[in-house]
Parts: structure tokens; sequence; C-alpha cells
């Protein structure tokens, strides 16, 4: 397996194993709209592909808005999809690893989320709330994360405000 840059080329082939993924077609509509956003930042739209080439995994770190200090832009990874049928088999944590790596290179702060507790843990992400960053609504405080990174300091604080596009995923 090989984790990449998302191409426009594979545009097609990350929405429709979004909807795979999901069931549904928010999560898919969602990257299409932070692509087209000032959100969205080239280079850290990821792919997964198996060695016949095949995307069998996408995930995306876009900007979100930090409030209530100074406005600050930091890194949300959202959404994260893989092939149903090779689920359990490293995908997922192959593209994290590539996540975390491709902001650290960026020198960004930290990486925001929502997802579930059981998995993202292992990867360094904790509540959000130990860092000062709240969500943009009220969640359980263990399935908001965040990741800090090398740039990460306790000035960066605030609450969470998602991109337009995020309205309707849930």
């Amino acid at each position: 397996m090989t984790v990449r840059v998302e191409r426009s080329e594979d545009h097609r082939a990350v929405h429709a194993l979004n909807e795979r993924a999901f069931g549904r077609p928010n999560e898919a509509d969602l990257v299409d709209c932070l692509r087209r956003s000032n959100a969205f930042v080239p280079g850290l739209s990821l792919v997964a592909e198996d060695l016949e080439g095949r995307v069998v995994g996408h995930l995306m770190l876009s900007y979100v808005v930090l409030a209530g200090g100074p406005a600050l832009r930091v890194l949300s990874l959202a959404p994260m999809a893989v092939e149903p049928e090779v689920q359990g088999r490293g995908v997922g944590s192959r593209l994290v690893l590539a996540a975390i790596d491709a902001a650290e290179t960026r020198e960004e702060p930290l990486i925001v989320l929502l997802g579930h507790p059981w998995f993202y843990p292992r990867f360094g992400f904790e509540p959000a709330s130990r860092s000062g960053i709240e969500p943009p609504h009220p969640v359980p405080d263990q399935a908001f994360m965040v990741r800090r990174l090398g740039r990460w300091s306790p000035d960066v604080r605030g609450k969470v405000i998602y991109p337009d596009c995020f309205a309707g995923v849930d």
C-alpha cells in the first residue's frame, strides 16, 4: 500500500469511496465542498492505494478557525474513509500517521477532530478540553480530540468554528 497526496484524477474515486465507507453521500459532498473552499489545504488530502493502484483510503486535513482570542486557523481531520472490505488492515492508521507527518512538516500547531475515542488516542490524540480547545457544539469530551504538534503552545486555544461545508454532516 502507498499513501500519497490526492490528485485531481482521484476525485471521482474519492467521492465514491466516501459514499461506500459512510453509506451515504454527506461525507463525499463534504470533501467536494472543502476542495472548493478557502479551508482547503493543497497537499493535505491524502489517498491510500493498494498494490493494483486502486484508491482504498482517503483522509483530508483542512482549516477550521479557533475563536475566543485572536482568530487562528488550525487543521481539522475530517473525513477519513476506508473501503469497507479492507477496514481493519491498517489503511486508516497509515493515513493518520502520514497526515500527522505532513502537518508537522508544515509546522502546524495542532490537529482537531471529532472521532472514535477507541481509535485516535493511539496516535497521540487526547480530549481537546485538556488543551483549552472547545467544540462548536456539545459533544462527548472523549470524542472531540486534539493532537498537539511541535509548534503547539498553550496560547493556541478557543472554540472551533467549522467552515459552512460541514453543515449537514453529523
